[in-house]
């Protein structure tokens, strides 16, 4: 009997990804054959040092394949287990955290954030030239997840960026904690819920799991997500062990790529006090294509409910108020709005992204990483280069093959 709890008690561990050929899940091989002279063309155009793809059909992978290098310094080759760093896809593992707390009752999404983190009790909203105002109505754990609470990343030039700019907020060696305290006495740019603004929501989001949970932030993600997931690479910083694996950041200037951050003396070496639910983590592309395919089977993976379905579809739909039609980021990105934690391709309009099939949901990394899901499809694809500044070349290079491909 005691052998019995024993074996109860082990962790399930996780399984690998499983593989299919392409025509058993509807898709052409041939087709998706036209993912590598794309590909090798990017490399040969200098737009990239290196590219990994990953393709699920059905839960099953049916293209994975790796080019160009890792290091051309060390001339290291990009391979199945290379570590990127993936920026702003941490942004939906940390939207998925909070929504877990939410489906165990331990906050809403219409509390105030200040009800987890008292610190922003007395927020207020930039008003021009003249003094700023009360923030009215309170930013919600709702807003946080679909960037309507008015933070800012401090990009912009109005007094507000400036203090952004001053505090730092993102700085490695401020905690979480240390990092809300920093933004409370910073004017929102705008009242809650009334404008789509890209900014540090993500990361307050990670500090309201630090508090909702009582764990550190880093430790709910590895017992809640990475341990069962299976997602054994993920994490705030590359271990010693694992170092070699980490790929090097590339810069495009005036037609050629050079090395923006090699991968030794990376600060990503190194645990950082700060834990950005924003854009802190690293990962390898199968270890995203686990998590993305549990998002993809309504919260369920091998066996194991991470979230519910209908919270699941909060992530995935658009939760935009009417007033605010489209998400702007750069430039206005026609029929996407945007759920609690992902894109969402709200109408087809041929201005922005016009492979995108009606529903899809997805995001990147300022590295240059991206990743989309069409649920109708039955689709999860995973792209991975470190290229900066951010570009779309690999997504909208390889959108219209990959839909192509599907014949069934």
């Amino acid at each position: 009997m005691k052998f019995l709890f024993f074996l109860l008690a082990l962790p399930i561990l996780a399984k690998e990804l499983p593989t299919a050929k392409p025509e058993d899940v509807g898709m052409s091989s041939e087709a998706l054959a036209n993912i590598d002279p794309a590909v090798e063309k990017l490399i040969k155009q200098k737009k990239l040092a290196g590219g990994s793809v990953l393709v699920l059909r059905q839960g099953k992978i049916v293209y994975q394949k790796q080019f160009g290098f890792a290091s051309r310094a060390a001339k290291k080759p990009l391979v199945g287990d290379t570590i990127f760093r993936i920026y702003s896809m941490t942004k939906a593992i940390t939207s998925a955290a909070a929504l877990m707390l939410h489906d165990e009752e331990k906050l809403k999404l219409d509390d105030p954030i200040s009800k987890h983190l008292p610190e922003f009790e007395s927020l207020t909203v930039w008003k021009g030239g003249a003094d700023p105002i009360k923030a009215s109505p309170a930013p919600t754990i709702r807003d946080l997840l679909r960037h309507t609470a008015g933070f800012s990343y401090g990009w912009g030039g109005t007094p507000v960026d400036r203090l952004y700019q001053k505090f730092k907020p993102l700085d490695r060696n401020k905690t979480l904690s240390e990092m809300t305290r920093a933004v409370a006495g910073v004017p929102l740019l705008y009242q809650p819920g009334k404008k789509w603004v890209y900014g540090i929501n993500t990361d307050v989001l990670a500090r309201v799991v630090e508090a909702a949970s009582g764990k550190k932030f880093s430790t709910f993600l590895e017992e809640r997500f990475f341990t069962p997931l299976g997602m054994t690479d993920t994490g705030f910083h590359v271990p010693a062990d694992k170092a070699d694996r980490l790929a090097d950041v590339y810069a495009g200037k005036a037609g050629v790529l050079v090395t923006a951050e090699p991968a030794k003396g990376s600060p990503f070496l190194k645990s950082p006090a700060h834990q950005s639910g924003g854009g802190g983590l690293v990962s390898t592309i199968t270890d995203y294509g686990r998590f993305l395919q549990m998002i993809a089977n309504g919260g369920n993976f091998q066996g194991k409910t991470y979230l519910k379905k209908d919270t699941v579809k909060l992530m995935t739909t658009n939760q935009l108020p009417k007033e605010i039609p489209a998400i702007i980021l750069g430039q206005q990105r026609y029929g996407t709005g945007f759920g609690l934690g992902f894109s969402v391709r709200t109408a087809i309009d041929n201005r922005w992204d016009k492979d995108a099939r009606l529903g899809e949901f997805g995001w990147g990394g300022m590295a240059s990483t991206h990743y989309w899901v069409s649920p109708k499809d039955e689709l999860v694809v995973v792209t991975m280069e470190q290229t900066l500044p951010y570009n779309s070349n690999m997504e909208e290079t390889l959108k219209p093959i990959i839909y192509e491909a599907i014949i069934n």
